[in-house]
C-alpha cells in the first residue's frame, strides 16, 4: 500500500489554522521515582482540550478544510472523535450525524447530543458503526470525516507533537496509545528526528502490532477495558505507513496494567483519565517500555470522557 504521509509543514500549518480556536493543552510534571523509573516525567493532558480529549484537534482541521458548500458531517467513532466533530460541527454551522457503538460510555455518547447534533447508536464496537455509517452516508450529500485515516485528521492530531516540542524540547521519548493510530501519527510525523514516538496499544485492541507482523493492515477482533477508544478493527494506513517508514514497533501493554495506571493518575494525580488514555502510562509503569535515568518522557493522556472513578 501507499499513502502520502504528511509533512511537517502540513503539520504546521493545520497547527496555524487552529490557533486560536483549540487549547494548548499543560503538562504536569511528576516525579519519576513513584513510578519506578529514573527518567522526567511530563504528562500531557489532552484530557482538557475542548470536547474532553485531543480528537477536538482534527476534527476541527478537519471541518475548517472541507469543500465551501459542504453543509453536514458524518463519522463513526468510539465517542471521542464523535463528540469532537459535533462541536466543530456546531462551530462552522453543519449538520452532524454521529454513529456510535452501543459499548461506549453513556458520557460520550450524551456529548454529542449536548453540542447539537444526532447520535446514531449502533450495537457492538466501532466497526459497526462505521459500518453503520458508511450506509447511511451513501447515498446522502454529506462528507464523510474519518476518526483517524485522514489527512486532515492526522495534521490536526500532530499539533499535540508540534506543542509537545515548544513546552518541552529536551524530551527524549514521547509515549502515546494507540487505536486507529491517528494521534500516534500526527505526533511521530511532527516530532520525526526531534524526539523518539512509541504507541502503546492494549492488548486485546493490538491492530498496529498485527499490521505489522502481516505486513499490511488487517482486521482483528477488539475487545477490554480500552475499547471504546482504542477499538478500531484495523490500524489506520496513515499510522502503519508511519510504523512502518520510521521502524518503529508498538508497545502492548495488559488491561490489568491499564487500570492499575488510570488508578494511579486518580489517586496520585486527581487525573480522571478514560482507560484508553491511560495506556501510555501502563507501558511505563510496567517497564514495557525502556527509559534511561536522566530522559525527559513526555506521556500523553489524550482522553477523559469517561466519569466512572477507578
Amino acid at each position: 500500500m501507499s499513502t502520502d504521509l504528511p509533512r511537517r509543514s502540513d503539520i504546521e500549518s493545520a497547527a496555524v489554522r487552529l490557533t486560536g480556536k483549540i487549547r494548548r493543552t499543560p503538562l504536569l510534571a511528576v516525579h519519576g521515582e513513584e513510578l519506578g523509573v529514573g527518567a522526567r516525567v511530563l504528562l500531557k493532558l489532552e484530557l482538557t482540550q475542548h470536547t474532553g480529549s485531543f480528537k477536538a484537534r482534527g476534527a476541527l482541521n478537519s471541518v475548517l478544510t472541507l469543500p465551501e458548500g459542504t453543509r453536514g458531517v458524518v463519522a463513526a467513532s468510539g465517542g471521542n472523535h464523535a463528540g469532537a466533530l459535533a462541536w466543530a460541527a456546531s462551530l462552522a454551522g453543519l449538520d452532524a450525524d454521529l454513529f456510535v457503538p452501543a459499548s461506549s460510555p453513556t458520557e460520550k455518547i450524551d456529548r454529542i447530543r449536548d453540542y447539537g447534533a444526532t447520535a446514531h447508536v449502533v450495537d457492538g464496537y466501532y466497526p459497526d458503526a462505521y459500518e453503520a455509517a458508511l450506509e447511511w452516508s451513501d447515498d446522502r450529500p454529506v462528507a464523510y470525516v474519518h476518526a483517524y485515516d485522514r489527512f486532515s485528521t492526522v495534521c490536526g492530531a500532530g499539533s499535540v507533537g508540534l506543542e509537545i516540542e515548544e513546552q518541552a524540547s529536551d524530551a527524549d521519548l514521547a509515549l502515546v496509545a494507540c487505536g486507529g493510530g491517528g494521534l500516534y501519527a500526527g505526533t511521530a510525523l511532527a516530532l520525526r528526528g526531534r524526539t523518539r514516538v512509541v504507541p502503546v496499544e492494549p492488548e486485546k485492541c493490538a491492530n498496529l502490532h498485527a499490521g505489522l507482523a502481516a505486513g499490511e493492515p488487517v482486521a482483528i477482533e477488539v475487545g477490554g477495558v480500552a475499547a471504546d477508544s482504542l477499538g478500531a478493527a484495523t490500524i489506520g494506513s496513515y499510522a502503519y505507513e508511519t510504523a512502518a517508514e520510521l521502524d518503529t514497533e508498538p508497545v502492548l501493554v495488559s488491561d490489568h496494567s491499564i487500570t492499575k495506571a488510570r488508578r494511579w493518575l486518580w489517586q496520585r494525580c486527581r487525573v480522571l483519565a478514560e482507560p484508553g488514555a491511560a495506556t501510555p502510562l501502563a507501558a511505563l509503569m510496567t517497564g514495557a517500555v525502556t527509559v534511561h535515568p536522566g530522559d525527559t518522557v513526555v506521556v500523553v493522556i489524550s482522553g477523559g470522557n469517561n466519569p466512572e472513578v477507578p
